[in-house]
């Protein structure tokens, strides 16, 4: 057995963590206070997302080697992280309507709508959609990662895929259908599902998989809701920055859902 190598004679809690980079990289536009809030929680927003896409790389990586048990540790860590991510909206809602009307102009046509880390959480997700890949266009690494995760098998297709190795018949529509287009809930994958809930006992690993999904869904249905709210809070029914529909388009997002039979073999059973 070798020794572990020596820590760095040299090293700091700020040069390990890029302190000086990570704290340099707020910019705020305009003179107002409450600018800084705005960018410090949309930029922890997104590395909370960095974080999502690795672990649910790794479970779809996981699921695809029939490695039920271990994907659940990063699948409840994705559960977790969206928990913080819907605290935080109650942070941002301290800034009054009246705050945030004073620095808003200075986002210009920028919009979180157009978050790439947050599409491409949805894609691995399962909720494919390649008209967001038009937002990256100034942006070719953003984009093309983007289009990995929308051209590869989503969570729910490993998932179903899975479900088919241990013996559940499923059609090849499902199975080897185009990963970069939007999944259609087929009564086959209901019917599957469903009789894993029936005997869970006999299918446990996955059981507990699809319960791990299902939290999944509902922290993100959760976050919807809670984003759609603050931003009512804040701006009404005001359009969006970027030209979005702003709340009206928000609670348009809240009833997706990635793993849609997990959700209607509930009324089978």
């Amino acid at each position: 057995m070798t020794d572990a190598p020596a820590p760095a004679a040299d090293m700091t809690y700020a040069r390990y963590l890029a302190l000086d980079t990570l704290l340099d990289a707020q910019h705020p536009v305009s003179d107002r206070h409450d600018e800084l809030l705005f960018i410090i929680i949309h930029q922890t927003k997104e590395l909370w997302l960095k974080q999502m896409i690795a672990e649910l790389k790794l479970a779809v990586g996981q699921i695809r080697d029939d490695a039920l048990v271990p994907a659940y540790k990063g699948l409840a860590r994705v559960s977790r992280i969206q928990a913080v991510m819907t605290l935080s909206w109650d942070v941002l809602a301290t800034m009054t309507p009246s705050d945030y009307s004073r620095f808003r102009h200075v986002l210009g046509t920028s919009s979180g709508f157009q978050s790439d880390q947050f599409r491409t959480v949805e894609y691995l997700l399962g909720l494919k959609d390649a008209a967001f890949l038009r937002f990256q266009e100034d942006r070719p690494e953003a984009q093309a990662a983007m289009r990995a995760a929308l051209e590869a098998p989503s969570l729910w297709d490993e998932a179903n895929r899975a479900l088919a190795r241990a013996g559940f018949a499923l059609p090849d529509h499902v199975l080897s259908r185009d990963w970069a287009s939007a999944y259609a809930p087929d009564p086959a994958v209901e019917a599957a599902w469903t009789e894993v809930y029936r005997d869970t006992e006999r299918w446990w690993p996955l059981y507990q998989l699809a319960e791990k999904l299902v939290d999944l869904d509902d922290a993100l249905a959760t976050w919807r809701h809670k984003h759609a709210q603050t931003v009512e809070r804040v701006i009404g029914f005001k359009r969006g920055t970027g030209g979005t529909a702003g709340v009206s388009y928000l609670q348009s997002t809240i009833a997706k859902r990635a793993f849609p039979e997990l959700w209607t073999l509930r009324t089978q059973l």
